[in-house]
């Protein structure tokens, strides 16, 4: 194969990699609601979204000041923590219980306990990606169901001004993306373009700003996109609320809450995500939010009109 052809095969690595956190934050909906995961009583309150562009611009401040102070140990224990306590999350409604101690679903725990030794002791590529799907459908289905309609697309839009602010502007998202590349967090989903790549051997790293983005690399030449898991999983959080919290049928897919709406928000995303990479592609780093976000949101309005809803319904006003 010529560099084209595995370019455009990890382009398709890409969109299938966002398609089975998709879907995957689908099949979780409903077990996550049974399960009462939905985190806060009022889903509808828009204050809610507030909280959590704070937490996440806090937790944005501390990596930064980690990286900075040499404290890198302690950011990747608390990323590979949260990666166990998430795949906990996931596996334990979606894995039989054959064994159960002291109300521990033992399949579950060690499962989740793989998952955190796989990133901790062998964090190659395709381990952090496994990982990032279930990291990821794990965090939008739980956040679907958090997040009534408006407070997803308020999440979606101000953290789509916030990452193109930090990408062009301050560019601190790019400080970050090297302080992840250089100490490996799966924080990450990685597709190789060269065949025999090995993120362990050679991440990227350095000040070249063609090497750096909040998405994906960007240069002609690349040896792997890199896209930041939360690129997937923030536009996923409004395709989950749509699925749970608008009233429209369900299509007949077994296993998956999808509606029109939902299905909506998911090509959105994955056209933005194609014009994404093709500027990626052109050379330089672009912010991946506002254009996956927007995708989402504009996909999603779509399906919800075409469902028969208002635009003031579709918004959730």
């Amino acid at each position: 194969m010529d560099q084209r052809s595995h370019v455009l095969a990890a382009v398709a690595g890409t969109v299938a990699l966002f398609l089975s956190i998709q879907l995957g934050a689908l099949a979780l909906v409903e077990p996550f609601q049974s399960a009462g995961l939905q985190a806060v009583e009022n889903p509808d309150d828009p204050t809610n979204s507030l909280l959590y562009i704070g937490a996440i611009l806090v937790a944005t401040g501390v990596m930064l000041a980690a990286f900075k102070f040499d404290l890198q140990w302690l950011i990747r224990g608390l990323v590979v923590l949260a990666s166990v306590f998430l795949s906990w999350y996931v596996l334990v409604v979606v894995l039989p219980a054959p064994v159960v101690i002291g109300g521990v679903h033992v399949p579950a725990a060690l499962g989740a306990l793989a998952v955190g030794a796989g990133l901790t002791l062998y964090p190659e590529w395709y381990v952090i990606d496994a990982a990032g799907v279930i990291m990821g459908a794990g965090a939008a289905g739980i956040f679907g169901i958090t997040f009534g309609i408006f407070p997803a697309i308020v999440l979606l839009v101000v953290l789509a001004v916030y990452d193109a602010i930090s990408v062009y502007g301050t560019k601190h998202m790019l400080s970050l993306a090297d302080g992840v590349m250089e100490i490996k967090l799966p924080v990450l989903l990685i597709v190789p373009v060269s065949v025999g790549y090995s993120f362990l051997e050679e991440a990227p790293t350095g000040d070249d700003e063609e090497n750096r983005e909040d998405g994906t690399t960007g240069s002609d030449d690349r040896d792997a996109f890199f896209i930041g898991l939360g690129d997937a999983v923030i536009p996923t959080v409004l395709v989950a609320s749509a699925a749970f919290f608008v009233p429209t049928p369900s299509l007949s897919i077994p296993g998956v809450a999808l509606t029109v709406p939902a299905l909506g928000g998911m090509i959105g995303t994955l056209a933005g995500l194609l014009v994404l990479l093709w500027m990626v592609l052109q050379g330089r780093a672009h912010a991946g939010l506002p254009l996956l976000n927007g995708g989402t949101i504009a996909g999603y309005l779509a399906g919800a009109l075409a469902s028969g809803l208002t635009l003031t319904q579709a918004i959730g006003l």
